[in-house]
């Protein structure tokens, strides 16, 4: 299966990296490209996988893409993203972009990766260690399944970082806005 990951350069988002790295036939885009370009990139592989920062509206062009847009995937990619049915999209608030364009596969809702989003989502006082050991918990147990199913992914998923939100609140938030569209 021939994977696209399209995951801007940032480094507060450097940790998905360990997601996508033991996938074999991969194409990894960080930037330097235009939106026609990731069309037609999207259309030549079989399952796509988006990530970084965004809102409801799709992903940021945080910056490297060649474009002037504030978002690299937007609405304008949506007839071609939903002739799939096996994406991943892990990004805030993805769960209202994917559910408003009905579009198909594993993705999360609001997700917090940084203090500055714990506070925000009603944590204040979290430690940089409890948001890293549920990011880093999040990206190894989906790097553990990734070549499986998106039903498969969203239940091991579900379950394993189930676990560390017994203990960890912010894996507790992120679990909780976890789905899976099909």
């Amino acid at each position: 299966m021939k994977t696209l990951v399209i995951h801007p350069k940032d480094r507060s988002t450097t940790f998905l990296e360990v997601i996508y790295k033991d996938i074999e036939d991969k194409t990894v885009i960080t930037g330097g490209v235009t939106k026609a370009e990731i069309i037609n990139l999207i259309e030549s592989h079989d399952r796509v996988m988006i990530m970084g920062h965004g809102s409801p509206y799709g992903l940021f062009n945080t910056y490297g893409f060649n474009c002037m847009d504030s978002y690299i995937i937007d609405n304008t990619m949506v007839e071609v993203l939903s002739k799939k049915d096996n994406s991943v999209f892990i990004w805030c608030n993805a769960d209202q972009f994917v559910n408003k364009h009905q579009l198909k596969g594993f993705y999360s809702g609001m997700f917090i990766s940084e203090r500055g989003e714990a506070y925000y989502c009603g944590l204040p006082g979290t430690k940089q260690e409890v948001v890293d050991e549920s990011n880093y918990g999040f990206v190894d147990i989906v790097a553990e399944c990734i070549n499986e199913t998106v039903e498969v992914i969203h239940s091991t998923v579900k379950e394993k970082y189930g676990k560390l939100a017994e203990e960890n609140p912010v894996a507790l938030y992120n679990n909780n806005r976890i789905y899976l569209n099909r």
